[in-house]
């Protein structure tokens, strides 16, 4: 074996001792429909139209008419979609760092598991050396055809006969020994290329969850606070409408479901986070994103599941809306980009996006992609 290799093996110990750096989505990001700058045509200059009045520099002129309020509500709802799309792969990619890390620890531990028993059979290989060398360089075999005591010749048949077939042994052993090796070290050095290709993509998830938001904090920055307000009164509104119209429809009119033992632990760890900020990738204790709120409820409640809403989405059972109960994950949107946990009558927990903070809502108030069930 090369030392290059061997280079790229302890290079991947190393590696293992950082590796929370490391790993990044393997998908492209998903934009979600961009929304004109909803700045109106409205002049404040000298001779605008009456009721228009100046306000900050950058600020959006006062008042503004509710369609364009909803406009800047649209805008910021694709900005902080987008940026839940590069937080579920970034979610991701912390999970396969994860996995990978373990693999990398795994293939160290094995690696110097073979390197010593590979030591161990070159010091008997060399042991037979040097007692060949003693005996003038000849073979037990070739001292055995020249000896003259036919004594020596019939005693030594089955020394020789057993020496031979440890030779082979042995060579076979250490021949096997070094594949084995190699075999790790390639392993390891794979691992360490995906780890460096997940390290560039993360970094750039990283980016794009803090432009989306950096944009979506500077376009609400230019609103007053009359507007401010507005904009919260007609995203209450909407939500309102929205659960309203989802209830109306009598989807659940059948729901009778009590929460299993898990799920009432997971509703009752959910319920205690309310009032804790989102922070993209966070997991607690002190903040969380939306599938970080729902893992870790479901993990206290002694059910593991994946990290992410998207994995939640594809690994979990699912289970008609009519049929959910408290404790089951209610997913939103055609890309299931948010997670929230149904806590009964038609009520949800969940952490909504930054700048907000745990919080219960109604579950019909987002476009519900589907439910799933961690304890099915």
């Amino acid at each position: 074996m090369g030392m290059g290799k061997r280079g790229l093996l302890a290079t991947a110990v190393t590696v293992v001792c950082a590796v929370t750096v490391l790993a990044a989505p393997g998908t492209a990001f998903a934009n979600a429909s961009r929304v004109p700058d909803p700045t109106p045509a409205t002049s404040t200059a000298p001779g605008a139209a009456p009721g228009a009045t100046p306000g900050a520099p950058g600020s959006l002129p006062t008042p503004l008419p509710d369609k364009d309020l909803e406009r800047v509500r649209a805008r910021l709802d694709g900005l902080y979609h987008d940026a839940a799309v590069a937080t579920d792969a970034y979610n991701a990619a912390e999970e396969r760092t994860k996995a990978q890390s373990a693999q990398l620890a795994d293939l160290a531990k094995r690696t110097a598991e073979v390197q010593r028993r590979l030591a161990k059979l070159k010091d008997q290989a060399g042991a037979s050396a040097r007692a060949q060398y003693r005996n003038g360089g000849l073979t037990p075999t070739a001292q055995f055809l020249l000896s003259g005591d036919p004594q020596q010749v019939v005693d030594g048949a089955g020394t020789v006969l057993n020496g031979q077939r440890a030779t082979k042994k042995l060579i076979a052993e250490v021949g096997r020994t070094e594949r084995q090796l190699g075999q790790y070290t390639d392993e390891a050095a794979a691992q360490m290329e995906k780890l460096e290709a997940d390290r560039k993509a993360k970094e750039a998830a990283r980016k794009e969850i803090r432009q989306r938001i950096d944009d979506a904090e500077k376009l609400e920055s230019r609103l007053e606070k009359k507007q401010k307000e507005r904009l919260a009164f007609l995203e209450r509104q909407a939500a309102r409408r929205a659960q309203t119209a989802w209830l109306g429809s009598g989807v659940l009119r059948t729901a009778t479901g009590k929460a299993s033992t898990q799920g009432g632990e997971a509703v009752a760890f959910a319920t205690a986070q309310l009032g804790k900020p989102y922070v993209w990738g966070a997991e607690g204790p002190d903040s969380f994103d939306c599938s970080g709120l729902t893992s870790q409820a479901w993990a206290k409640a002694g059910h593991p599941i994946p990290r992410t809403s998207q994995e939640q989405w594809k690994q979990l059972t699912h289970v008609p809306v009519a049929d959910m109960r408290p404790g089951d994950l209610v997913i939103y949107f055609a890309d299931a980009t948010h997670v929230a946990m149904y806590i009964g009558d038609g009520k949800i927990i969940h952490a909504p996006r930054p700048g907000r903070t745990v919080t219960v809502a109604g579950a019909g108030s987002m476009p519900i992609l589907g439910v799933v069930r961690p304890d099915a």
